[in-house]
């Protein structure tokens, strides 16, 4: 049975992803036959030779930029040993909001870079967002090789300066490669026009490169988003009255029996069931939605959280994070905000804007306030607690989303670093 990969395209506009994702979609035979004659015919009265793949994703993108929707754009491909979810993200700086959407999830994103370019700020940001979700793998494919004749020189200047933006962001890891989405160089298979490449072909990496940290092996948590108290027996018919604690659960593993806590009061209880809409289960692991019940009768509501006993996090009220800010409107000290983290939503003050990240030297500098697409450090108070967890610990129960209180809008996407008071004096970027 093939393994599912997530995957995120970024890059810079006109970079090529439009067509590496035509190219992509096309070389693993995910295309329906009447899809490409329309591409080829579209293609032919462009006085084009070849067809043009972008048109396949070119439609959705134009409505993006007419306002009509800036969502990342899902695609789903295969190959006999693996199967993909691709995230597309707009790659306008505008739409960078976009690119954090689409690889909050993602174990591998693809960022693609100009030969003929090579690393601009929109590079840099798209680097720094991976870095900071903590993207298991990186790959970066210099596109458009083919224009610059496939001349590895070229090649090793743009490697060399991805490789530093790299080293100074701390990815590990990152794989740097040379491709022509337009011909298909090193997409499906190893191109011939540059043998002076050993590595392997982007799809080849993408079929080999593991899965990221199963969150079946961390500790078990279930924020709950509801709690089902139904006064039949139709529900579970071993019961007149009904109560169980319903989610989906971030991490880990749950066990009929298992002894688990109650945050953030606290309280302790036994697992006695686990029920789903197809029926009772004996466990329960990460990505699966289900209602639990408890040996004692707590007082348990929406955005409480559910954790293994033997590893729950401590309750806080505050928080420092990194974040990127997703909104017009600028951020600054004193704002207030809501902070939604996992199912539960506070109310929060900025304490402190500690710093921006300069896409240009990738250190912090003094910031009065962060501007639609800023990264910065910020120390947050709650006015309620969390049950929460560095990023570094769980990128599921240590992110959260600043919201508008008035408007509803989504303002930033966070990281936690750290909720220990001693901490926050810290001044690196590294989550």
């Amino acid at each position: 049975m093939s393994t599912l990969l997530r995957l995120a395209t970024a890059g810079s506009v006109d970079d090529g992803k439009s067509t590496l994702v035509g190219r992509l979609l096309h070389d693993t035979k995910s295309i329906l036959a009447d899809q490409l004659d329309a591409v080829e015919r579209v293609s032919r009265e462009r006085g084009l030779e070849t067809a043009d793949l972008a048109l396949l994703t070119d439609g959705l993108r134009a409505e993006r930029e007419q306002g009509i929707t800036i969502d990342v754009a899902y695609r789903y491909f295969a190959t006999p040993t693996r199967s993909f979810v691709l995230a597309d993200c707009p790659g306008h700086v505008e739409y960078t909001r976009n690119t954090v959407t689409g690889s909050s999830t993602a174990d591998v994103i693809v960022l693609l870079v100009d030969a003929r370019r090579g690393v601009l700020e929109q590079t840099r940001r798209h680097l720094a967002v991976a870095s900071l979700l903590r993207v298991p793998h990186v790959i970066v494919a210099v596109n458009k090789i083919d224009l610059v004749g496939f001349a590895e020189d070229v090649f090793r200047v743009v490697e060399e300066e991805v490789l530093k933006v790299v080293n100074d962001l701390g990815i590990p890891g990152a794989t740097v490669m040379p491709v022509s989405a337009l011909h298909g160089d090193n997409i499906a298979e190893r191109s011939e026009s540059t043998e002076w490449y050993a590595g392997p072909s982007l799809l080849e990496l993408l079929e080999t490169l593991p899965a990221g940290a199963d969150p079946k092996g961390q500790p078990f948590r279930l924020p709950v988003q509801y709690v089902l108290r139904p006064q039949s027996a139709a529900v579970a018919p071993a019961l007149v009255e009904y109560r169980g604690y319903a989610g989906q659960v971030a991490s880990g593993i749950v066990r009929v029996g298992d002894q688990v806590s109650v945050l953030p009061s606290g309280r302790a209880a036994r697992v006695t069931g686990i029920d789903t809409a197809d029926g009772e289960l004996e466990e329960a692991f990460a990505g699966q939605s289900v209602s639990v019940r408890l040996s004692d009768d707590i007082d348990l509501s929406r955005g409480d959280l559910i954790a293994g006993t033997d590893a729950a996090p401590e309750p806080t009220r505050q928080v420092e994070a990194l974040i990127c800010w997703l909104h017009h409107r600028p951020l600054r000290p004193g704002d207030k905000v809501l902070l939604k983290h996992t199912t539960r939503t506070v109310r929060a003050i900025v304490r402190e804007l500690d710093s921006r990240l300069d896409l240009d030297t990738l250190t912090g500098v003094p910031a009065q306030q962060l501007e639609l697409n800023d990264i910065g450090r910020v120390q947050l108070k709650l006015a309620d607690e969390i049950s929460a967890e560095t990023y570094a610990e769980s990128r599921q129960t240590g992110s959260f989303l600043l919201i508008d209180a008035q408007s509803g809008h989504t303002l930033a996407a966070g990281m936690i670093r750290s909720t220990v008071p001693e901490d926050l004096s810290a001044t690196d970027w590294v989550i």
